[in-house]
């Protein structure tokens, strides 16, 4: 039997993924087996393992993507923010909170991933990616050196709670807006 192109090799992965995701962000971690990834996909067992490892491989590669693509979310908008790091740093900041508490990346990112991964990983995924663009934007509108992390920190621990908290709102949209609201008071409490 002939080998897999490197791109139906690629093709292969990005369907397991996709599938992976959609399953993780309805099911949960531990109600989703890798038979039902692949199932879903199309795929053998061992395709899955093959490209991914295991149960846990899997989930990594699901949960680096969605924080690379909350990460990119909060680029592009701030971004289009203009050229004022203040303005950046608010556009970005409720981007993360939009992109954050969109499905998949709720369920997977702030319920499973700390669970899944523990506290120090789970960190440690968040810190190479939307964390660094935080901290860079409280760089540009002047933050002093000595409180940088700690602001970081901090501001990244309330967008996190909010996003759960929107997330178990029967009304999203008017928690949605709340948060939005609290946020743009933090942002300008944080950087006054």
């Amino acid at each position: 039997m002939p080998r897999a192109s490197a791109a139906d090799a690629a093709r292969t992965a990005r369907k397991i993924l996709a599938s992976a995701t959609d399953l993780l962000a309805a099911r949960g971690f531990a109600q989703v087996s890798l038979d039902d990834v692949a199932r879903v996909a199309g795929v053998t067992r061992g395709a899955v393992y093959h490209h991914y490892g295991s149960k846990a491989g899997l989930f990594r590669a699901v949960a680096s993507r969605l924080q690379s693509d909350v990460a990119e979310a909060v680029v592009v908008a701030a971004q289009r923010a203009g050229a004022d790091p203040r303005a950046q740093l608010r556009a970005g900041s409720h981007a993360f909170l939009d992109a954050i508490t969109a499905a998949p990346a709720v369920r997977v990112l702030l319920i499973d991933a700390p669970a899944v991964f523990g506290w120090e990983q789970w960190r440690q995924l968040d810190a190479e990616n939307s964390a660094v663009h935080l901290r860079t934007a409280l760089a540009d509108v002047g933050v002093p050196a000595e409180l940088l992390d700690a602001t970081a920190a901090q501001l990244s621990g309330a967008m996190n709670e909010a996003a759960l908290w929107i997330a178990q709102q029967p009304q999203g949209a008017e928690a949605r807006e709340a948060a939005h609201r609290v946020l743009d008071r933090v942002l300008t409490a944080a950087v006054a």
